[in-house]
């Protein structure tokens, strides 16, 4: 089971910006790369930097505190599969914008 999260229209991006989107007790880093939407947690899995504001390099992120550099499709560590960000579906039906967050039970 999982949930859709609706993004306000003034938390979408617009191409090639980010955006910070926080819901229940999460926050989410939103980026626009050529018209595609990508949606990771802002928590640096290393240490817990927000990555919303690293450096944006196509589609990967580099986190301010360490560097570290992360793919926004798959979540993974460049060149690694050792340590990943959780990386969400992102929807458009429409006008709306949804994040699609599995539930425990059903992630892998």
């Amino acid at each position: 089971m999982s949930q859709r999260i609706a993004v306000p229209a003034e938390k979408v991006p617009a191409l090639g910006q980010r955006a910070l989107f926080e819901f229940d007790d999460q926050s989410l880093a939103l980026f626009n790369v050529d018209g595609q939407l990508y949606a990771i947690n802002d928590s640096c899995p290393h240490q817990g930097a927000s990555l919303c504001g690293g450096k944006l390099e196509g589609r990967v992120i580099q986190c301010c505190a360490h560097g570290l550099r992360f793919n926004l499709a798959s979540g993974y560590l460049l060149n690694s599969t050792s340590l990943k960000v959780a990386c969400y579906p992102v929807e458009v039906v429409g006008e709306q914008t949804f994040i699609v967050i599995a539930s425990e039970e059903s992630a892998p």
